[in-house]
């Protein structure tokens, strides 16, 4: 289960009580999970039965003051859409079953299975299109160091996401990681034990800061292992069986 400050928890409890408000009696569920935008905001999946644009509308007015209590505008969904999307949003439904925990109403989650080859699948989605950004950025770049190194920096939050939903998938001798978010020094660690790509890479490109600038001393020499690493998750990911 999730841990959430004081403030957090207030947050939760008055987007709870805003939502009984609107929805009466069809509002079956309330989450609560941590995003992984890395803004500190909590972040909900709400199951109500008949959603429409009325109801969108009537909550429209608390949306400022969710997001002042550090709140995100919540997933709204209908019980049916729920189910009958497990096969389109593995990944997202498979971070939030992760670590989640019920404020309102029933557990949306409790006997929902997700195919671990719908998020293999997705997973490599996420990988080649990660390694094929990274591709065409450099040939964008006209090798230069500034716009390596912005390139580099950009790609750091992709690759978190994607390093964390590979540390979801059981591995031979590891097995898979659940519940809170693995840190960077897990996930660098995760991809030289599993993939062969070396730890300090890992942790030089996560740790990027958003104007390239960090750690970064080298970007024309990192970006080059860099690419080759993506390609290796990309193999990895494709290869990868339950």
């Amino acid at each position: 289960m999730p841990h959430f400050s004081s403030a957090q928890q207030r947050g939760i409890e008055q987007l709870a009580r805003d939502l009984e408000g609107v929805f009466g009696p069809r509002l079956e569920s309330v989450v609560a999970y941590h995003g992984n935008q890395g803004d500190g905001s909590v972040h909900s999946c709400v199951l109500v039965r008949e959603l429409g644009f009325r109801d969108l509308a009537a909550c429209l007015p608390f949306t400022e003051n969710w997001r002042h209590r550090g709140v995100a505008v919540p997933l709204m969904l209908s019980t049916d859409e729920l189910t009958r999307t497990v096969d389109v949003f593995p990944l997202e439904y498979a971070a939030i079953t992760a670590d989640y925990a019920v404020v309102r109403g029933s557990d949306p989650f409790a006997g929902l299975a997700i195919p671990l080859e719908d998020v293999r699948r997705a997973v490599e989605a996420l990988a080649k299109s990660h390694l094929i950004h990274l591709r065409e950025g450099f040939l964008e770049s006209h090798n230069e160091t500034t716009r390596i190194a912005r390139l580099i920096a950009a790609s750091a939050a992709p690759l978190r996401a994607l390093l964390v939903q590979i540390a979801r998938l059981p591995d031979a001798g590891h097995g898979g990681v659940a519940g809170a978010l693995p840190s960077d020094e897990s996930l660098a660690a995760l991809a030289e034990q599993r993939i062969g790509i070396p730890a300090p890479l890992i942790r030089t490109v996560l740790a990027a800061s958003a104007n390239g600038q960090s750690t970064i001393t080298d970007p024309g020499h990192l970006l080059g292992g860099y690419i080759e690493a993506a390609q290796k998750i990309w193999h990895y990911v494709d290869r990868w069986r339950a």
